[in-house]
Order: C-alpha cells, then structure tokens, then sequence
C-alpha cells in the first residue's frame, strides 16, 4: 500500500505484538475473534473478525476471493468459529480484500449481507464490467497522471484487472446500513458512522456497551490508509472527504477505544492516531506546495511525497494517490494546471 510517510512521533499501542496465524483466532475481546487471510501483494494480509452470536457467527470481511482463502475460511469456520454457520457478514467497503468473498458466503453458506449501499453498488456493478481490453478512459487517466512510459507500455499489452478476478459473483440483495443507525452484532449494539476517502461510504462500528471500534480501513495503526482517485471519478477530491470524515469521527475517538482496523494490528490512542494521519497529510500537501514551485506531473511528485523509492509493485496505488493530493490543491485554488502535449496535467503553485 502506497502512502505518505508516517509523522515521527509517539502514536498508538497495540495490546499484541504478533498477529493470529494462518487458520487461528485471537480473542481480542468476550465473543470477538480476530483472525487474518493473505492478500497477494505487499501488504500480504486483511484482518477480518467474527463476533459470537450464540448459535451462529457475525463476519466482518471476507477478504480476497481465492480457492485458498476459502480454504482457510473453511478452516476457521471448522476450528475457531467451532462448526457454528456464519449467518451474516457484513462489509465495511466495497474493496476487494474485503467483500472479496461476501457472495461465497451468501451463496455457499446461506449468509446474509450487511454494508452500504454504496459499497454494494459498487462492488455488484465492478464485478458486472469485465473488460479483455484496456478502456480508453482509463489509459487517457494514466497518461493525465504521468504514468512512466514503461509501466504504461507495459500495462497496455497486458490484460487488465478486473474486479471480478478477485471477487466472488454478487447475488441480488442485501441489508442496508447507514449513518446514524444502530446495528445489533455480538450481544453489543453499535453506532453506525461513516467514513469516506478511502472508500465512499465506509462503514464504522462504534460499541456503545465497551470500547470497541470496527474502523476497517478508515484509520489504521502503522500505515496510513491509501486515498486514491480512478478512471471513474478523475477529477474527484478524495482526500477531502478523508479528511472531512476522520475530523468528524475524531470527536467520538477516546483513549481507551480498542480500533480493530483492516490491517496491520489492533490498536488504543484512537484520538492521537487519527490526529497523526490527519496532520501527516496536511505535512504532505505543504511540502507538495514547494515542490510544485516548478511545474511537475502527479507522478513526478512521487518523491516528495512518499520519501521512499516506488517500485513496480507499488506503482500503481502511488499514482493514484498522487492525483489525489494533486487534485486537492487544484480543486482548493491553490495550483494551476495545464495539459501538456503527450496528455499528462502539469500542475504548479500560484
């Protein structure tokens, strides 16, 4: 996951120091079981959780869709989850790694499904639009961002990736959560807020009968979530509306809440951490502000925001990101752009 460095400062403390392993469960609270499925890319993993709801289980994400995630799905549901039926899974966003498997459940194991209407919208309409070539939308998107003529020659002769590679079909119907509500999971009722940025309508979960918070990848422990914009939606402002949620649901934060996010470990100092995040990407749109002196691409901003080499692997969720903080500064009045000849923005300070 490509994103801005983290500010150097003391931030939140994890209870565990090492994760469950493949197949394993870790009780992190009474009927609240965190678990981990592999993720084929550098971060090499998705946290999901499953909370007890005495003669079946709640799910909260699914991960990736594979033959080997469903594999240890199935070792977990025989093992931890101690042979009871997973009767209802909900998803926190629309990401692969997360509703990746939601249709197996519904479809193999009889679950029902809980998100966002949008997160649901979404994923069964990108799971619908398989694509053997590359759109032009999409390679007029790249070349706007920069993209290096190499990776982009490169991507152009391969297939593209579509969401369906890795998301189990979607069947018709679900359960719909939204702002404001009041969701009943694991003998707790929770708060439904929502987040956004990363993903539009992100789902969180704030108990009201202990400290647990459901934050998936709104806010993370030791990476700071990856705000991107695509070939859907270029000229969207993501990173505002990241901002704009973590500062809402900053004033329900509290030291003691326990954040079981979607990756890395879980975490207390909820107030700190969202502090940090949110002022590393204020720290990162002033020094693109400098950079931008001279005019330069989104994909030319790569050093100065990221302060580490991007590699291949990484490539592409740094671009995206990129045009993400780019497109805050233009859409905020604060740089100019104008269209070069081989179709990349050049973006400079006014």
């Amino acid at each position: 996951m490509a994103s801005v460095p983290e500010v150097p400062e003391v931030g939140p403390r994890t209870p565990w120091t090492d994760p469950p392993a493949a197949g394993e469960a870790i009780e992190v609270a009474e009927g609240v079981l965190w678990m981990r499925l592999p993720l084929p890319m550098k971060l090499d993993h998705v946290n999901v959780y499953a909370l007890d709801e005495g003669d079946s289980w709640t799910v909260v994400d699914t991960g990736m869709s594979s033959k080997k995630t469903r594999r240890i799905w199935e070792q977990l549901m025989a093992g931890p989850l101690a042979g009871k039926p997973v009767g209802r899974v909900v998803v926190t966003h629309h990401h692969p790694d997360h509703i990746g498997n939601a249709g197996w459940f519904q479809s193999e194991q009889g679950a029902e499904l809980v998100t966002t209407r949008t997160a649901w919208l979404f994923a069964r309409m990108l799971t619908l639009d398989v694509q053997e070539e590359w759109p032009e939308e999409t390679l007029a998107y790249y070349r706007s961002a920069g993209m290096d003529p190499e990776i982009y020659a490169a991507r152009r002769a391969e297939r593209p990736f579509n969401f369906s590679d890795t998301v189990y079909p979607m069947p018709l119907g679900f359960t719909r959560v939204q702002q404001g509500d009041v969701f009943r999971m694991g003998g707790r009722d929770w708060d439904v807020h929502m987040g956004n940025g990363h993903a539009p309508e992100h789902a969180t979960f704030w108990s009201r009968d202990d400290h647990l918070v459901l934050t998936g990848d709104q806010v993370l422990a030791s990476i700071s979530p990856n705000i991107g914009v695509y070939a859907t939606e270029p000229e969207a402002d993501p990173l505002a509306e990241w901002l704009e949620a973590c500062e809402r649901l900053s004033v329900l934060a509290r030291p003691e809440h326990l954040a079981l996010g979607g990756h890395k470990l879980p975490f207390t100092r909820l107030p700190r951490r969202m502090r940090q995040l949110i002022d590393n990407h204020h720290g990162a749109l002033e020094r693109l502000m400098e950079f931008l002196d001279t005019p330069r691409t989104a994909a030319d901003c790569f050093p100065t925001l990221f302060k580490r080499n991007i590699g291949p692997a990484e490539y592409g969720l740094a671009l995206v990101e990129a045009v993400a903080h780019v497109n805050h500064l233009f859409r905020t009045g604060k740089v100019s752009r104008v269209r070069r000849d081989d179709g990349a923005w050049v973006y400079q300070r006014l």
